[in-house]
């Protein structure tokens, strides 16, 4: 899907945000912090300087410690060793994947505001109903209880309860699982237009390669790298051993250099990695199919209405798909990379 493409014929639609008041310029300052649970280093002496303005895509596999990152970046975790700085007039809003902000009981317009039929975004009230058009809920469905959305109209309304929130800082957890098209283009075109501060954890990549200026990459033992741009910007930047956008850029002398050095050459891939190439299109499709068969398991009306541990066993694995997915794209980049 070319994301980028149907965003040009999206017509005038658009979602509004509650704009909080503007922040001081720097956000959040974290100054080598670690953290791990037992014997197992999560983060480890990872620094960075979120400045006002930036959009941040956090990277990694499932389980690695990425909503802690955000939870320590937020100050509602304290780091085992380092510290984490707020910057001034901070508003946080934060959404979690877990649904678990929302109440089944109520209705779709209840959940964005109770006791009232006017929201304010965007400086202006609005009718909620004409609201929740924006995000795709006609007037019937927003009039309806909770219980009976599917997962992707869950996703659209915590984005509604979200953006009446006023933040000049916005924490998005997963914010395009089960989204549909029309929303996931809304809601990109929303976000670049925010003049805010964003975190968002997401295995979307074209959703961090439209939105990220920056990325917080998850590599291994406890170590996480900043990155300049978004998803296929990390790749690149990987490829060619760059560092964060915080490093100084490393310059070697040409002496240190031989002659006949041809390190910039692409090389010839070996029969292993010949044949791991040649099978990846197959387990990417295959991958992609089953992450569609799960997205369309949790469409259904009545996929929420289920026990919590059935839920958590579809959501799980839709996660392990997502990262195995993601793994599978850049294992492809990077050898197709190496051939050309």
């Amino acid at each position: 899907r070319e994301r980028s493409q149907r965003r040009e014929t999206a017509g005038e639609v658009k979602i509004d945000l509650q704009q909080g008041d503007r922040s001081g310029q720097k956000v959040i300052v974290a100054e080598n912090i670690s953290f791990a649970y037992d014997d197992c280093k999560l983060i480890d002496g990872f620094s960075a300087r979120i400045m006002r303005g930036d959009k941040i895509g956090i990277i990694g596999p499932n389980g690695v410690g990425k909503t802690t990152l955000l939870q320590l970046l937020l100050g509602k975790l304290p780091p085992h060793t380092g510290t984490v700085k707020h910057g001034t007039k901070l508003q946080i809003a934060y959404i979690d994947q877990l649904h678990a902000q929302l109440d089944d009981e109520k209705t779709v317009a209840q959940n964005v505001v109770e006791g009232s039929d006017k929201v304010v975004v965007g400086g202006k009230s609005r009718h909620v109903i004409g609201y929740l058009q924006d995000f795709l809920f006609p007037p019937e469905r927003a009039r309806g209880q909770v219980k009976f959305l599917s997962g992707g109209e869950r996703n659209r309304l915590l984005l509604a309860r979200l953006f009446t929130q006023p933040a000049n800082l916005l924490v998005l957890d997963e914010p395009t699982n089960d989204l549909d098209v029309e929303t996931l283009d809304l809601l990109e075109e929303t976000l670049l237009d925010y003049d805010g501060t964003l975190l968002m954890v997401s295995h979307d990549r074209e959703f961090l390669n439209h939105v990220a200026t920056s990325t917080f990459v998850f590599e291994g033992d406890g170590l996480v790298k900043e990155y300049v741009g978004g998803y296929d910007d990390w790749l690149r930047q990987r490829s060619q051993g760059s560092t964060s956008r915080t490093a100084s850029p490393v310059v070697k002398s040409k002496q240190s250099k031989p002659d006949n050095a041809t390190t910039d050459q692409p090389r010839k891939l070996s029969y292993k990695e010949n044949q791991e190439l040649a099978a990846l299109p197959a387990r990417i499709e295959q991958l992609e199919q089953q992450q569609a068969e799960l997205t369309d398991r949790m469409s259904e009306p009545n996929f929420y209405r289920q026990d919590k541990p059935a839920i958590a066993a579809v959501t799980d694995r839709q996660q392990v798909l997502e990262a195995e997915l993601a793994a599978a794209y850049a294992r492809w980049e990077l050898l197709e990379g190496l051939r050309k």
